[in-house]
């Protein structure tokens, strides 16, 4: 892995919920469009299944939020970390889907038919790249879909990681806040040129929420300090944490799988595994929450070592009524339940009102 440093720590002192700046609620992302489009685009998913993506049939029952609001630009965001992004800069002024539901695995999410009709009525898609997303990527870059389509997280210096002899880039790019702001960043950029009239209101989101994510980058490099340094190591399910590690200065010290939560671990590898954390004395281990916490119990027994109760959140934010549901507070919780586990002292986050 390529190596970055840390910025420089600074003290940040109950955490806050977050909602949407404009309408002080917290919307449910999910599907918004209208019943014709979604009959109209029945009519391109048959030729779209025909074709051999397989994706399934219209009679699949559409659990989300059905809202029409022909006046605001349709926007799509893939990951629910993008999602909640977006959501903070746009507000009630675009009319935003989020395509993967908390707790949904980004790596092996297949798409289904309601996905068809969001994209395709999309005029710009905000997605992560660098394959965090493969089903997802295929299909939004397939040839008949129209929007605009921004790769966020390709817009952030990766970091490497080598697989079968091959060099690749992390997806997993919102481990650090840093990389937040660019992508907020870009947000604004591109909302601003698909909505021009509301670029003041876009301005304004995006500047509160960098510095709530610069307040939160210094916080998270305070509290993870706090852990002694013989025990400042990380060892969780998947290799997630990358730049969140480079980031603030705590160590991988193992993962069970690799980048791709496809991967299924050999019994070698849940020993060796095993056998770091022993030598390296790491206190306690961590399991996801979009991971079947099963062989990461299996390697703690084996271990002697704890397995964190609260699980941490990699590939998705919490559920709407979990206290991770936001991209802010998902690091926030997983800082606390870091912090806590590896013996340091965790202070509550608390943003100043810019």
């Amino acid at each position: 892995m390529t190596q970055r440093s840390p910025s420089p720590s600074a003290s940040i002192p109950v955490t806050k919920q977050l909602t949407n700046h404009i309408s002080g609620k917290r919307p449910t992302p999910g599907f918004k469009t209208s019943f014709k489009q979604r009959l109209n685009s029945c009519a391109k998913l048959a030729a779209i299944v025909i074709a051999g993506l397989g994706l399934g049939s219209c009679a699949e029952p559409i659990s989300q939020q059905v809202i029409d609001r022909p006046d605001k630009p349709n926007v799509v965001a893939t990951s629910t970390m993008l999602w909640d992004l977006t959501d903070r800069v746009g507000g009630d002024e675009i009319d935003l889907v989020g395509i993967l539901r908390p707790g949904a695995d980004p790596h092996i999410y297949e798409p289904v038919p309601r996905d068809i009709v969001a994209i395709e009525a999309a005029e710009l898609i905000f997605y992560n790249g660098y394959n965090l997303e493969p089903a997802l990527i295929k299909l939004i870059t397939a040839s008949g879909i129209n929007a605009e389509k921004i790769a966020l997280g390709e817009l952030v210096e990766p970091l490497d990681f080598d697989y079968q002899g091959k060099t690749a880039p992390d997806p997993h790019v919102w481990g650090s806040a840093r990389n937040a702001i660019v992508m907020v960043e870009a947000i604004r950029e591109y909302l601003t040129e698909l909505s021009p009239e509301d670029a003041a209101l876009f301005a304004q989101n995006a500047d509160q929420l960098i510095a709530e994510l610069k307040q939160l980058d210094q916080w998270i490099t305070v509290q993870i300090a706090t852990i002694p340094e013989s025990q400042r190591y990380l060892v969780t399910t998947h290799d997630a944490f990358q730049y969140y590690a480079v980031a603030y200065d705590i160590p991988v010290a193992g993962t069970l799988i690799g980048i791709s939560t496809e991967e299924q671990p050999s019994a070698q590898t849940v020993k060796n595994l095993s056998d770091t954390i022993k030598e390296l004395g790491v206190p306690t281990i961590f399991a996801e929450s979009t991971i079947n916490p099963a062989l990461i119990k299996t390697v703690a027994a084996e271990a002697g070592v704890n397995l964190a109760e609260q699980k941490l959140y990699s590939d998705s934010i919490g559920s709407l009524d979990s206290e991770a549901n936001s991209y802010v507070m998902m690091l926030v919780v997983n800082t606390r339940t870091i912090v806590n586990g590896l013996g340091g002292n965790y202070e509550n986050f608390e943003p100043s009102e810019q």
